[in-house]
């Protein structure tokens, strides 16, 4: 039975082993095949496989396998299909936006989606400044992609944002003082933004409210939009520039993922001589 040695021992013959590899190779060389001792405490060094192991030798075989396995790829989000809502359905949710002030807010944020196309974060980044109701333009500063452009809004859209920028006036603060001068168009009553997640839960309780069987958000008036002013025949260049799209491309794809009128109208146009008798 060998007898186990201790740790001075060996340290001792590591020692050793290092005097006579010295005296064989001379000094400033390292010398083959001579084991190192580390200390207990301390792991040894890990040796990086080269591009031979890599390929060819056993030592890198498990990182060449870790290497050749294909990268678990992220499951794509499940998008909901786009919603369209007709006329009756907009008008069902402005009547049940509740009373004034509060109300007339929600009613002229809908409007601004919906009979300007604007999407929602465009809308409550709006300042009174950037509404320019005599003329029926809407400045939005910082569209998609941090671009500039004008919607334009019929005059019944802007009957519905004056009323609420006349109540706006009128509002006070719970310390009974005006509303900030740099407040938004969309705010509180305390003059501070309205959140984009408070929106979205406010249209799904606006559609329950009015009795909606499908679902109301608030991208789907954007799409209500602009399914409306191809449905009126409106020029491709006129709808992209008002959707704020960077190419008249991104706005075909748009319109035949929302409503693909040229497919319904097609099918509709096929006739069916049905011989089946009753």
């Amino acid at each position: 039975m060998r007898k186990k040695l201790g740790r001075a021992a060996v340290r001792q013959c590591e020692e050793g082993k290092r005097a006579n590899a010295r005296e064989e190779t001379g000094p400033g060389r390292r010398p083959k095949n001579v084991s190192y001792g580390h200390r207990p405490e301390e792991a040894p060094p890990k040796r990086k496989p080269d591009a031979s192991s890599l390929r060819w030798g056993s030592e890198g075989s498990s990182t060449r396998r870790r290497l050749e396995q294909p990268s678990k790829r992220a499951r794509p989000v499940r998008r909901m299909p786009p919603v369209i809502i007709d006329n009756p359905q907009v008008l069902a949710l402005l009547a049940v936006c509740g009373p004034p002030p509060i109300g007339l807010r929600h009613r002229a944020m809908i409007v601004l989606m919906y009979r300007a196309g604007l999407r929602i974060g465009e809308v409550l980044a709006l300042h009174p400044r950037d509404v320019g109701l005599e003329k029926g333009e809407i400045r939005v500063l910082r569209g998609k992609g941090d671009r500039f452009r004008i919607a334009g809004i019929d005059a019944g859209g802007v009957e519905v944002v004056r009323t609420w920028l006349i109540a706006r006036s009128r509002m006070t603060t719970s310390r009974g003082t005006a509303l900030p001068s740099d407040a938004p168009l969309i705010c509180t009553r305390e003059g501070t933004p309205v959140a984009d997640a408070y929106v979205r839960r406010l249209m799904r309780r606006l559609g329950k409210r009015a009795g909606i069987d499908r679902r109301v958000h608030a991208h789907g008036l954007r799409h209500t939009h602009a399914a409306q002013l191809r449905a009126e025949g409106v020029d491709i260049g006129i709808i992209s520039k008002q959707l704020g799209h960077r190419s008249i491309l991104t706005t075909i794809r748009y319109l035949d993922h929302i409503a693909p009128v040229q497919v319904v109208r097609a099918m509709r146009e096929r006739v069916w001589e049905s011989s089946v008798e009753e």
